[in-house]
């Protein structure tokens, strides 16, 4: 089984060597590895040069912002399965993406999910959070919960029934995909009960405050559009 693997960067010369060698440590033979760059001004584009032994695809441009960046690779994207690893994270070990094609395997199976660590920006080696997932069951998607978005993987024949990231959310459009997949009746869910990706913290979505509270608007938002509810709605 094919998975591609997409790694949208933007000036990620600090960690972006990480990430392309926890991909070249997996033990998984067939993998597609596509690098989208946001036209960095720094060192990423030798790095992945010199690191990135299984990339086979590198665009380097500039983007509308990061679901536009994941939506170019998805669109360059050609394995059975497909999902993200984002430039400051790595896989918890070189036996990910084996598991992720085995719990795929099976014809039923539209997606494949795991649990993630959340770790310092500063110190990636101490652990801030261990999110243990849980089996799907599709009444849970009401109540706000969500497998880790670094951990999804999902049949690419799928994606087409869906669409993109919606580009409308600034910060929730992975969510808001999320919804839009796993919300629909009749698929296929397997939960991988081990840590699949080591997450680091920081991003757009925890940040600040501010970003906090957009995130709590715009996944209510997706919520109610996609139908599937929310406590307060």
């Amino acid at each position: 089984m094919k998975i591609s693997v997409i790694t949208v960067a933007w000036n990620s010369a600090a960690t972006v060597a990480d990430t392309l060698r926890s991909v070249n440590a997996q033990k998984h033979p067939d993998v597609e590895h596509i690098l989208v760059d946001g036209n960095s001004t720094d060192a990423t584009l030798s790095i992945v040069r010199a690191v990135g032994q299984r990339v086979t695809t590198v665009v380097s441009e500039p983007d509308r912002g990061i679901y536009d960046a994941m939506n170019k690779g998805l669109r360059l994207a050609t394995g059975e399965f497909v999902g993200f690893l984002n430039a400051d994270d790595t896989y918890a070990s070189a036996e990910c993406l084996s598991r992720i094609a085995r719990a795929a395997e099976p014809s039923s199976v539209d997606a494949v999910y795991g649990d993630l660590l959340y770790v310092r920006k500063d110190r990636p080696e101490e652990i801030v959070r261990h999110w243990r997932s849980g089996q799907f069951k599709r009444s849970k998607l009401r109540f706000g919960w969500m497998p880790p978005h670094p951990t999804l993987y999902v049949r690419r024949a799928r994606i087409a029934e869906i669409g993109p990231f919606d580009s409308n959310f600034r910060i929730a459009a992975d969510y808001d995909f999320i919804l839009r997949y796993l919300g629909r009746s009749g698929l296929g869910v397997a939960y991988i009960p081990h840590v699949l990706v080591r997450m680091q913290t920081g991003g757009a979505s925890n940040r600040s405050l501010g970003a906090l509270l957009r995130k709590s608007r715009e996944d209510l938002r997706a919520l109610r559009s996609n139908d599937v509810g929310g406590v307060f709605s």
